[in-house]
């Protein structure tokens, strides 16, 4: 991973010419990161001039470095840049670039002279290096990422068998001049050489947009061929190509990627290494792989930017920050119409979800309403089912403490076994490229930081030898309990059943935190616990209990699963999420269709990475799960606010009005 160089006091001067360095706070902040401090004035001979790639204000920046002996750096986005491009309306679109190319050397995109990229490509790498390259690659893909990430999954391509023409804006400068009688040049060369298969011309998403236009228009195309101007994946549309036709255009490269040998009309930076079939020979650039050129485009010359925790990152760390806000924002472009959610959670449900138009909160179901809260869902048919994920907070839900983690289900809900979710589908899905390692990484950062879903601080009881059994206690009308519990419904039932059938072990009965606080019911007796449990801990933190203990029993509580990633044998008795697949000893009723042998990292990857979106309180951005678990270990971190205490504080003194608060 980068570090921080202006940290270390070494910042080099970079004087511009351009107000949008100015102007942009992102791109600011990564120079000064990667050790450059941006200013305006008059260099010196040992100062560098930063300009915006070609732009049309870079002759200031080359005359000032010229006049005043300054070095000359040209700044550029990154291959992986946003979820919008830059020149797109609204707040997402304003974030900024996830990463620049900043380039000492030259212009990746002029072949008159090399770039940094050009002199990375055949750098002395290693096997490790090509391996990381060949990973990125097919993360790449699997994650559906490109430069811009303005696609929707459910906007198919044409039929497969096309011939694939890649069009640009018109003066990018990539383009070295090139306008349109050269791209229909390039057009009528496509026709010529597939007599008889489907053309597609694809649309440059900011020309689809309407913020710059292209070469090509439907009017140019023959009846027989398509122009492609919607939010398509890119990588659905080369799965598709027969063959790629691009100028200079990125998707070229990605073209190549994806296991393609294009023809190229342009002289771009990924031309020239024997992997593309050339219009314009590039004679000095000898034959790579592309796993070489890859690493120097996206693993080597990029300066990557994470802005949940304001740092430099590696290309990995930026594809999981995008990858969250892409997911973010397809799931809510079209803003949502919410039902059934309760006051004090609206607010922060309306910046979780609103990477797109926004959400609105209705208070009756009806037509339009595409959200609702999972318990309220069954009165609107369609909506998404949203709940808390399994990495909530440093606090209680039933205490107002706002999550770091929902699901959004468009199919049923993790906690009900009587319909199929969209969390078993994820578990009948194969790994993507890196998921396992990344999962176990993610296993492991939990244990070690002893995170759990709620992080409630309290030490152990002394326990007592023996065969020590950990009966976590659960409320008892909360939906998990209704909907997936079996023949014991109670927490009495559950000590009963435990205690029958492991009548010498040490029965550890840990109360649940909300009905401890007197919040939801499931109280058990005294007189029932002094029969039936060895120890009671009250107020005791999971992870402290679960380093004590040698297994679990339990109906459905999410603690089941925390105790797999400790590596602790579970029993359940009821149909939680994480039963079924071979990891647990069911007794209980669970579904049959659950069939998959899962390991942990798969469980690991649908529970806490594929299935819930996270929400930074920090940056207030999307963030993977690996930003909200540093939250989480941070001591320091807020549990909601005085309002919301304050709530809380009210909402404890009227505990047997709890409808006052639950509607």
């Amino acid at each position: 991973m980068k570090q921080n160089d202006d940290a270390a006091g070494d910042s080099r001067r970079l004087f511009i010419c351009s107000g949008g360095f100015l102007t942009r706070p992102r791109l600011r902040r990564i120079l000064q990161l990667a050790g450059w401090s941006p200013r305006i004035g008059l260099p010196g001979p040992g100062d560098h001039v930063g300009i915006w790639g070609d732009s049309p204000t870079a002759w200031r920046g080359k005359a000032l470095a010229t006049r005043r002996g300054a070095r000359l750096v040209r700044v550029e986005d990154a291959f992986l840049r946003s979820v919008l491009p830059g020149r797109a309306r609204g707040a997402v679109a304003r974030r900024g670039p996830i990463g620049l190319l900043v380039d000492p050397v030259g212009l990746h995109f002029d072949a008159e002279a090399p770039s940094l990229i050009e002199t990375l490509v055949h750098a002395p790498g290693t096997q490790a290096q090509l391996q990381r390259a060949r990973q990125g690659i097919a993360r790449l893909i699997a994650a559906d990422l490109s430069k811009y990430n303005a696609h929707l999954p459910q906007v198919a391509p044409p039929a497969a068998g096309y011939v694939l023409v890649i069009d640009q804006t018109r003066g990018d400068a990539s383009l070295r001049g090139a306008g349109r009688a050269d791209f229909l040049a390039m057009l009528e060369t496509a026709r010529d050489e597939n007599p008889g298969l489907p053309l597609v011309v694809r649309s440059h998403p900011e020309t689809a947009r309407g913020l710059r236009p292209g070469h090509f228009s439907p009017a140019d195309l023959r009846r027989d061929e398509v122009f492609c101007d919607g939010a398509v994946s890119p990588w659905a549309l080369l799965a598709g190509a027969a063959r790629v036709y691009a100028f200079s255009s990125q998707l070229g490269y990605e073209a190549m990627l994806a296991g393609h040998r294009p023809r190229i009309f342009g002289r771009p930076f990924y031309a020239g290494w024997g992997l593309t079939d050339d219009q314009h020979p590039i004679p000095r650039r000898s034959p790579a792989s592309i796993e070489q050129l890859f690493a120097a485009s996206h693993l080597l010359a990029p300066t990557w930017y994470d802005p949940c925790r304001d740092r430099l990152t590696d290309f990995e760390g930026a594809l999981e920050q995008i990858e969250a806000e892409a997911r973010a924002w397809r799931q809510d472009n079209a803003g949502h119409r919410a039902h059934g959610i309760r006051l004090w959670k609206r607010p922060f449900m309306a910046r979780f979800f609103g990477s797109g138009r926004g959400v609105r909160f209705v208070a009756k179901p009806g037509p339009g309403v595409t959200m609702a809260w999972a318990s309220r869902a069954d009165q609107v048919p369609g909506a998404l089912r949203v709940e808390d994920g399994f990495l909530r907070s440093r606090g209680l839900g039933a205490a107002l403490v706002p999550p770091l983690s929902l699901v959004a289900d468009d199919l049923g809900i993790y906690y009900d076994p009587g319909r199929e979710s969209r969390f078993e589908r994820l578990m009948a899905e194969p790994l993507p490229p890196g998921g396992r390692d990344r999962a176990l990484r993610l296993a492991r950062l939990l244990v070690e930081a002893g995170i759990t879903k709620y992080n409630l601080s309290g030490g152990p009881p002394d326990l007592p030898p023996g065969r020590r059994i950990l009966v976590p206690g659960q409320v008892e009308d909360d939906a998990s309990i209704r909907l997936g519990a079996g023949a014991e419904r109670t927490n009495l039932a559950l000590l009963e059943r435990t205690r029958a059938e492991n009548p010498d072990a040490v029965l550890v009965y840990k109360p649940h935190p909300d009905v401890e606080a007197g919040l939801r019911p499931g109280l058990v007796a005294p007189a029932d616990l002094e029969r039936l449990a060895d120890v009671v801990a009250r107020n005791a933190a999971a992870d402290a209990l679960m380093g004590r203990v040698d297994e679990v029993w339990t109906m459905t509580s999410t603690l089941g699963f925390e105790a797999l990633l400790r590596g602790l044998p579970v029993t359940t008795l009821g149909a939680p999420f994480y039963a079924g697949w071979g990891l647990t000893r069911d007794l209980g009723p669970v579904p049959a269709r659950r069939q998959v042998r899962a390991d942990l990292a798969l469980l690991v990857h649908a529970a806490l990475i594929a299935y819930p979106r996270y929400f930074d309180p920090v940056s207030h951005l999307p963030c993977p799960p690996e930003v909200a678990v540093e939250r989480l270990r941070d001591p320091g971190f807020g549990a909601g606010g005085p309002a919301l205490r304050l709530l809380s504080k009210a909402q404890g003194l009227l505990a047997g009005h709890a409808w006052l608060w639950r509607r």
